[in-house]
């Protein structure tokens, strides 16, 4: 997989059209399973294929079952600069009953691993909305959790897919879904509280210390190019999206003849549009109505000034300078509220 990774960066290498590479991001999976050798060997073929920023934020993903003293050397000595941990709770009956590896216990030792290590960079998972847990375990989870004082944290919804266990689970009647009302109530719970310990809530899932936003998740709302790696990976390069094959077996028999395991993904004006203004209702810039007129010829107030008017009288945005931004409590409702001015293709 590591070779097949490699010849795909070797055959992509035209993809960014030379643009200097500000992120790299290790994760979709299991980025742990990287030894010492493989992960020098992808970094370095990153680094002989396209022209790495001296400030490029690096960042691995890992759960804290995968920290030990001797692997957070690994990583920084060879660049990893940032580290993202999958703590989500540290309830030991809700870890359980999310099917994690890990245990309270472990989260707690790796939190202060890491926080003995160099790494003074590094975000943390929380989520919220689960049936289980109660408003006062959630509150209980939050002040644990800044007490290690992590410049970035990110707290997502639990929310139920098909095809996964919680989506049987839920067919066959064993699992009721949180209510909106619980999760709301959890969303201001969360919100109000890292207000108080001075995070910047800069997106509707994610919250930074002053000069800590992740480079990485901004360029996806910021609509910047990207390339992505690997089976499943998605890439943008300005105009449209490619997506990588899914299967590992075909993928590196793809890459085996020299072939970009990949589809494209033309993306109409409308599509553009429509993902704008997903992105960046979600974060604290908002939409720029000008970046849409200038950029893709789209006039939004002319076109949805009713639907923006009530969004305001209802409290769920404010309008200034050709700046559109939803207050917090549009933000909860931000996907819906962005889908309802979406464009048909």
């Amino acid at each position: 997989m590591v070779e097949a990774i490699c010849k795909e960066i070797e055959l992509q290498d035209d993809y960014l059209n030379g643009a200097i590479i500000e992120s790299i991001y290790f994760g979709g999976g299991t980025p742990s399973l990287l030894e010492e050798n493989q992960l020098k060997t992808i970094l370095k073929t990153i680094d002989r294929h396209h022209s790495i920023s001296s400030e490029a934020e690096i960042t691995f993903e890992a759960n804290p079952d995968d920290i030990s003293p001797s692997r957070l050397r690994m990583l920084f000595q060879n660049g990893i600069n940032r580290l993202s941990v999958g703590i989500q709770t540290f309830d030991d009956e809700v870890l359980k009953w999310m099917n994690r590896a890990h245990n309270s216990r472990e989260a707690f030792q790796s939190l202060e691993w890491i926080k003995q290590s160099e790494f003074n960079n590094f975000s943390l998972d929380l989520i919220y909305g689960i049936p289980i847990a109660t408003h006062k375990s959630w509150e209980k989870d939050l002040k644990t959790l800044v007490g290690f004082e992590p410049p970035h944290i990110s707290s997502y919804c639990l929310t139920i897919e098909p095809n996964t266990v919680f989506g049987r689970w839920q067919q066959k009647g064993k699992l009721n879904e949180a209510s909106e009302d619980y999760a709301s109530e959890q969303f201001y719970i969360l919100t109000e509280f890292l207000r108080k310990f001075q995070y910047e809530h800069y997106e509707v899932s994610n919250f930074a210390k002053e000069g800590f936003h992740s480079k990485h998740n901004s360029s996806y709302w910021q609509q910047k190019p990207y390339l992505g790696l690997g089976p499943s990976a998605h890439s943008y390069d300005g105009k449209n999206r490619q997506f990588n094959i899914s299967n590992n077996g075909k993928y590196l028999n793809a890459l085996k003849t020299n072939e970009i395991p990949a589809e494209l993904d033309i993306l109409t004006t409308e599509d553009r549009i429509n993902e704008y203004l997903m992105t960046s209702l979600r974060t604290a810039k908002g939409c720029n109505l000008l970046y849409l007129k200038n950029t893709l010829n789209y006039d939004l107030l002319r076109n949805a000034k009713p639907q923006i008017e009530q969004w305001k009288n209802s409290g769920l945005c404010i309008l200034e300078d050709d700046i559109l931004k939803l207050t917090l409590r549009g933000r909860l409702l931000a996907d819906k509220l962005a889908s309802d001015l979406f464009l048909v293709n």
